[in-house]
């Protein structure tokens, strides 16, 4: 009967079961402490926290009513991607705070610094100088880090076998969040750019706050329910992410062709929350499984067999017991290393790191050769497309698109952000535990793509940038999983939430190099040129035409081949790790396996199950 139950009809009367049941308090309670509402609270707070991927939409605002010139406002972005990717911070307090600690600071950062901009480009507060601009925005961008840091690397522990998965979901509502931004702001304060930077100071604020005691560690439990770990439900998210994806460019395709109402702009925005919290729908339907299997299982009585034959004696039983404490003392005199120091400890074995896929240290990881290449190549593949980004928007005006145009482009750089992301998170687990494919070869393969989006916008063809907004927002997005991943899988989870916020250091660093050394700089020469030779005093200091950025995608295009280059480097230094079961150790009934030596101790102390002896080890 219980076979039956949970057979073909199971979905349908798990379903029916839902629905009576999501009223009652209990149920409830259940549905709001579970593994699965944290997963649903992570998606909404990421997606409310991408809000530097709209840089391009205000920084017009920034640039006009502050007098700044193109090189002072890449200043500026660089300070926002400074903010945004250096999230040591976050990390280190998450290292010794629960996430809860690290959601609640970011809130206060991203509220703090966002609404000082908004008050200084709206003219509530005196204009203020350039470096505490770039203070105020990189405190509000720093925020991100600190939302990826408390939702991120808690799903990646809480599901550390579906770490891909995870970290292309969580990632691609993030890349999803820029276009939700602009159809909110649009909806609730109409085309006006600087009520845009007040939306995102108080959104993003508000989802951490709204859910900062949900987020937390949940170690799995030995015998734990199978819908409790299983990653069907993360495709079920993924789904809906993708209708979301799908909606949003339908709205900006309709939107670019016609001028639509403020009343239907509200519309199209009340249907975009009711898809965002369609997850929702599937946590209760994954709950409802759980409440089920756990009821089944008290129905079967335990079945214990006791084998006399192979039971020892009373006598001889009890004087194994009292041996065996004194054998393990004594081996583990014999065994115990003299005592040391952990900081010296640490300074000795920081360049003999363990084997790859092992816990490393922090300083291990750092300084390992691995960590380098890696580094090496997020600055010239991440850097590149986020100068691409950034600078959109002057992008599209020099090459003479129409202001609604260029919010088109920012939009799809949003929606195929998101798409790359769940597509690299996805795809590159699906192809490693099908075909062994190591992650750092998906990244070359990444980072060959994005040439492909310079090329077009350093040769400015009419209408092509439209594919290079395409092909640069996938590029962009695909890098962060990979990256996260591969950071996850080499130096271990020990420290990931240090070691997540180092990897994404080298973001700032290739975008100061070739967004503000290069493109802008390059940029202002090129405006020079049409304004008599400078730009200095108030007044236009926009450049016009495809050469005002070609020589700059041109070199961001060499780096870009660079950075796929050492990529490769790491390919081969990880090809031995890749081809093995990597996550072998997370498959043992929930739990990360023991190493051998663990495994002869944890039997020689714990009862069987089956005879209710203790095994001795041979």
């Amino acid at each position: 009967m219980v076979s039956s139950a949970s057979g073909s009809g199971g979905s349908d009367g798990c379903t029916a079961a839902a629905v009576r049941e999501v009223a009652t308090l209990r149920f409830a309670r259940q549905v709001v402490l579970g593994r699965w509402f944290m997963v649903f609270a992570c998606l909404l707070i990421l997606s409310a926290s991408g809000a530097t991927y709209i840089f391009g939409i205000y920084s017009k605002v920034l640039k006009s009513t502050l007098g700044y010139d193109q090189q002072t406002l890449n200043t500026l972005s660089f300070f926002k991607d400074l903010g945004a990717n250096v999230g040591v911070l976050s990390g280190l307090l998450n290292e010794v705070t629960p996430p809860w600690v690290v959601l609640a600071t970011g809130a206060a950062m991203n509220l703090a610094g966002y609404l000082m901009i908004y008050l200084a480009i709206d003219g509530r507060t005196a204009r203020p100088p350039v470096w505490l601009m770039c203070i105020y925005i990189c405190v509000g961008a720093n925020s991100q880090s600190f939302a990826n840091t408390g939702a991120l690397v808690t799903c990646v522990k809480n599901f550390p076998e579906s770490r891909g998965v995870v970290l292309g979901l969580l990632k691609g509502f993030v890349g999803l969040s820029g276009a939700i931004f602009t159809q909110l702001y649009i909806a609730i304060y109409g085309d006006d750019a600087k009520s845009l930077v007040l939306l995102v100071a108080w959104l993003p604020a508000a989802v951490s706050i709204l859910f900062v005691h949900t987020v937390r560690l949940m170690p799995r439990r030995r015998g734990e329910s199978q819908s409790a770990t299983s990653s069907d439900p993360f495709y079920c998210f993924l789904y809906i992410s993708m209708g979301l994806a799908t909606y949003l460019l339908v709205m900006i395709v309709v939107q670019n062709q016609m001028d639509l109402s403020h009343a239907a702009l509200v519309v199209s925005a009340a249907a975009l929350l009711i898809i965002l919290f369609l997850p929702l729908a599937v946590v209760v339907k994954q709950e409802c499984r759980i409440k089920r299997e756990l009821e089944e299982a008290l129905l079967v009585p335990p079945t214990v067999t006791i084998d006399n034959k192979a039971a020892p004696p009373s006598s001889d039983l009890q004087m194994a017991e009292a041996e065996q404490p004194v054998k393990a003392e004594e081996s583990s005199k014999l065994s115990t290393p003299a005592p040391e120091s952990s900081s010296s400890s640490c300074w000795k074995n920081m360049f003999n790191p363990p084997a790859q896929g092992e816990d490393y240290t922090i300083l291990q990881a750092l300084v390992s050769v691995d960590m380098l290449v890696l580094f090496l190549a997020t600055i010239c593949g991440v850097g590149g497309t986020l100068t691409a980004i950034d600078n959109m928007g002057q992008i599209g005006q020099s090459l003479g698109y129409p202001p609604k145009s260029i919010k088109t482009f920012i939009s799809l750089i949003s929606i195929w952000n998101y798409a790359g992301r769940v597509t690299a998170g996805f795809a590159s687990e699906a192809v490693l535990a099908r075909y062994k494919f190591p992650r750092p070869l998906a990244l070359t393969l990444v980072l060959l793509l994005a040439c492909a989006g310079h090329l077009l916008i350093a040769l400015g063809v009419p209408g092509s940038l439209y594919a290079a907004s395409v092909i640069i927002g996938f590029c962009f997005g695909a890098q962060w999983p990979l990256l996260y991943a591969i950071i996850s899988e080499v130096f271990g989870l020990k420290y990931y939430s240090t070691l997540y916020n180092f990897g994404s250091v080298a973001s700032p660093i290739g975008a100061y190099v070739l967004n503000v050394r290069v493109a802008g700089y390059l940029y202002d020469v090129e405006a020079a040129k049409q304004h008599g030779g400078t730009l200095e005093g108030a007044g236009d200091k926009t450049c016009i035409g495809p050469q005002c950025f070609r020589l700059s995608f041109l070199i961001i295009t060499a780096a870009t081949v660079a950075g796929a280059l050492v990529s490769l480097v790491l390919a081969w230094r990880t090809r031995k790790f890749y081809r093995s079961d990597i996550y072998a150790r997370f498959r043992a009934d929930g739990q990360p396996a023991a190493l051998p030596e663990q495994n002869r101790l944890k039997d020689s102390a714990e009862p069987s199950p089956v005879n209710g002896t203790k095994e001795q080890s041979m």
